[in-house]
């Protein structure tokens, strides 16, 4: 996380970084339990709590056993004892427990190998972190994701052998304007479909709830920029962080999520970053944001050039454009993305790049021309994505891209959604759907081995969750449009 001052929150703010100063912290601010987060490989935190008297300096060394086989994607259970390893350097005060606790988010080793654990998702990160710098090629990789989420008034689904529903609801959406008052009344503030950008409040009815996830994570030294609704009626909002490395950003975007949930749940409402919730609307995305720098210089701009890009930025979109249709099985991981990843609608599905341009699966945004502000935005993600290993795979493709001198072709500065099929036909779109995504990855993950970021093994046991966990559990359910379709054949 970022180390800012705020207010005490974060251990870092207060100048405690190591295991000693950490625990010294928390008993400065009388804490009494300790939790301690991880990933689980779909991207999920998981966690577990304990006394603040049963933890030591030593633990932070040689970790605290628990049970990896009841983890998604982590061991069988033959081989299930595996060992959390707190980072010092993560530690805040929770805001979410009664009682006071401080949370540390952690690593995962493996006790018998004495090593650290191959597939969990922030090692891989951390490993990518390091073969960035073994390259020469940069320092520094920053990442700024834009993540998408909607706030709800109510949730329900359910699925029988028989039956199957799905219901969301949201005070504002533009589906309520005849809806009777009962008891409430109903006061006609909706917003229109896909009329929910840029509103101010009656109409954004979820500024308040917004400013309060905001000034949360801010105190937890997450540092934010803008804050709004988003295109979609029925609460649709988008936070900002600024830009952070790799492993730091990761870890921040499982804060925010934390964050924007449990500030949801305090309001007596429910977050969901599901990229596509409600039909007709605009889904959840997750623009990622990419620049590499070295010596504390950026390498991403090239004055005089498209779009002032260095060549090195170029070769970098060749890469992402090129292993876009591996990466989208860890950026758009679910089987609802590809509900929001359909040609012709909002989401970009086109493998081309482009200057300003949002219809382009690649932008290269285009605000101001200082150095620094130069970066490219990978547009296709959605914030389902386990961040460690979204982040790692897109910055090893970049990569890829500049050690093998890709060339992007040349820029499409023109609407791809108003171009004609004959110049679509030339023009190659992401997977449409998850099962090919998960395909893609199989037949293309070499450039992601480069020096051991991520493992066969890790790769085979994702694409292995993902095809029996979900691919094959939605292929097996009757959809409810079926019926409409089918049910008088």
């Amino acid at each position: 996380m970022t180390i800012t001052e705020s207010g005490g929150h974060t251990a870092a703010a207060a100048g405690a970084t190591s295991a000693a100063e950490v625990l010294e912290f928390a008993t400065e601010r009388s804490v009494e339990m300790v939790d301690l987060k991880f990933v689980d490989l779909p991207g999920t935190w998981q966690h577990m709590t304990l006394p603040i008297g049963a933890i030591d300096a030593d633990d932070f060394e040689s970790g605290l056993g628990f049970d990896g086989s009841s983890i998604r994607g982590f061991q069988e259970i033959h081989e299930s004892d595996m060992l959390l390893i707190p980072d010092a350097g993560t530690a805040f005060i929770d805001p979410y427990y009664t009682r006071p606790t401080l949370s540390l988010v952690c690593s995962i080793a493996d006790p018998v190998l004495g090593e650290p654990y191959g597939r969990d998702p922030r090692f891989v990160a951390q490993k990518a972190e390091r073969h960035l710098v073994q390259t020469g090629i940069a320092d520094v990789a920053y990442f700024g994701p834009e993540a998408e989420f909607f706030v709800f008034d109510h949730i329900a689904y359910a699925q029988t052998e028989n039956r199957a529903f799905y219901e969301v609801d949201s005070d504002e959406g533009f589906w309520n304007t005849g809806s009777p008052s009962g008891t409430t009344p109903n006061l006609a503030y909706k917003l229109r479909q896909k009329e929910g950008y840029f509103p101010v409040p009656p109409a954004d009815s979820l500024a308040n709830l917004r400013g309060e996830m905001v000034a949360t994570m801010e105190s937890l030294g997450i540092r934010c920029e803008f804050h709004h609704h988003e295109v979609s009626s029925g609460g649709q909002g988008e936070i900002d962080m600024r830009f952070q490395p790799l492993v730091r950003m990761a870890d921040q975007m499982m804060v925010y999520k934390y964050v924007v949930k449990n500030e949801a749940r305090r309001a007596g409402k429910t977050a969901t970053f599901m990229p596509k919730p409600i039909f007709e609307e605009n889904g959840s995305g997750m623009h990622v944001h990419q620049s590499l720098w070295k010596d504390g210089d950026p390498l991403m701009y090239g004055r005089g050039g498209y779009a002032h890009l260095s060549d090195l930025a170029k070769h970098y979109i060749a890469g992402l454009l090129t292993h876009a249709p591996a990466l989208m099985a860890f950026c758009a991981p679910t089987t609802n993305s590809y509900r929001r990843l359909v040609p012709g609608y909002e989401a970009p599905v086109n493998l081309v790049y482009s200057a300003r341009n949002r219809s382009a699966c690649v932008r290269v945004p285009m605000y101001h021309e200082a150095p620094k502000t130069k970066r490219i935005e990978f547009r296709s993600p959605d914030p389902t994505a386990n961040p460690y290993l979204a982040f790692s795979a897109l910055m090893m493709a970049g990569l890829d891209g500049i050690e093998r001198q890709l060339d992007p072709g040349e820029p499409l500065d023109a609407d791809i959604y108003e171009l004609a099929p004959e110049q679509l036909a030339n023009i190659g779109t992401v997977p449409s759907s998850l099962e090919a995504s998960l395909d893609a990855l199989e037949a293309d993950h070499d450039f992601l081995l480069k020096g051991d970021v991520f493992t066969s093994g890790l790769i085979d046991a994702y694409i292995r969750y993902k095809r029996e966990e979900e691919v094959d559990a939605i292929r097996m359910r009757p959809h409810p449009w079926e019926f409409a379709l089918y049910h008088d054949a």
